[in-house]
């Protein structure tokens, strides 16, 4: 028995994302930790099973995909007040893939990066979620997509989904052939491993160039020269911060992308629910992830 409040949605839940999130809060390592018992699992996809009375954008029977923000995605059942249409031609398995990595990725681009038609992006671990949902939102808008990946087959999904040059960030001095092919810098990077590449980052920008941080597992230090002499500037991404008015622009850009674009969301792998430990251990190796993880929960 689930008693909603008004703007609540119970989702029966078919598929659930896995997100480097999941991972930092099992670590201890994010901002705010949630009390336990805790179900993990930020988002997912599914069908209405019950509405609030305020609700009123999607009905009972719908097909939607949610960001859970009262109880864990990897469950039968999610209760949460943010939750969207699915598109009619995308399986519950993609629709899992869009909560986090395309949110995040739409904030990244826009609400911090401001980008704009024609202008040159980095996204630094493109082959993974948020990457390569960020890949393909900005070359269907119209900017210049350069991609880093570790592996050749993730550096061919890369550049499929939209990117002009793609790098395996596993060479050395990839960086060094980065600023020969691309001598004026780049207007914005996001970066999903700020821990590692950073200092690189700030290199490699234009001037007045904007580094959009969306991911990091640890400290780094970092030359503040690098910023003052290009007026450059480091700017992190949180989906927690967004306004409701923010994930509503977000998910209507997003409709609309997927219906106007050949681009689709790419998984990687799909876990039974009983493996999610190990669905959590792949993505914290980071070894040529191509995608995005899922969790398969039920058949709908």
């Amino acid at each position: 028995m689930h008693i909603l409040n008004r703007r609540q949605v119970l989702v029966r839940v078919a598929a659930a994302g896995v997100n480097p999130v999941d991972t930092y809060i099992r670590e201890g390592q994010y901002a705010v930790l949630p009390t336990l018992p805790y179900t993990p699992g930020r988002d997912g996809a599914g069908i209405v099973e019950e509405v609030g009375e305020d609700v009123s954008h999607v009905k009972v029977g719908d097909r939607v995909y949610f960001l859970a923000n009262h109880t864990g995605s990897a469950a039968e059942y999610c209760l949460t007040d943010k939750v969207f249409p699915l598109p009619f031609d995308l399986t519950f398995q993609e629709g899992a893939c869009l909560g986090i990595p395309y949110m995040t990725a739409h904030r990244a681009l826009f609400l911090v990066g401001h980008l704009e038609k024609g202008q040159r992006v980095l996204v630094h671990g493109s082959s993974g979620g948020v990457g390569l949902a960020a890949v393909q939102l900005a070359a269907n808008f119209g900017a210049v997509v350069v991609g880093t990946a570790g592996t050749e087959e993730g550096i061919e999904l890369v550049r499929k989904n939209g990117a002009c040059h793609v790098f395996n960030h596993r060479v050395h001095g990839y960086s060094a052939e980065m600023k020969t092919t691309h001598p004026d810098g780049f207007d914005l990077i996001l970066e999903m491993a700020a821990h590692l590449n950073l200092a690189t980052d700030l290199d490699l920008l234009a001037r007045n160039g904007k580094v959009a941080v969306v991911g990091s597992r640890g400290e780094v230090t970092v030359n503040p020269r690098a910023l003052m002499t290009k007026e450059s500037s480091v700017d992190g991404v949180t989906l927690a911060n967004s306004t409701e008015e923010d994930l509503t622009a977000a998910s209507n850009f997003i409709w609309n992308f997927l219906c106007s674009s050949l681009f689709r969301p790419m998984i990687h792998r799909i876990y039974p629910l009983s493996e999610i430990a190990t669905a959590h251990s792949d993505l914290m190796a980071g070894s040529g992830t191509k995608g995005k993880l899922i969790v398969h929960i039920a058949d709908l």
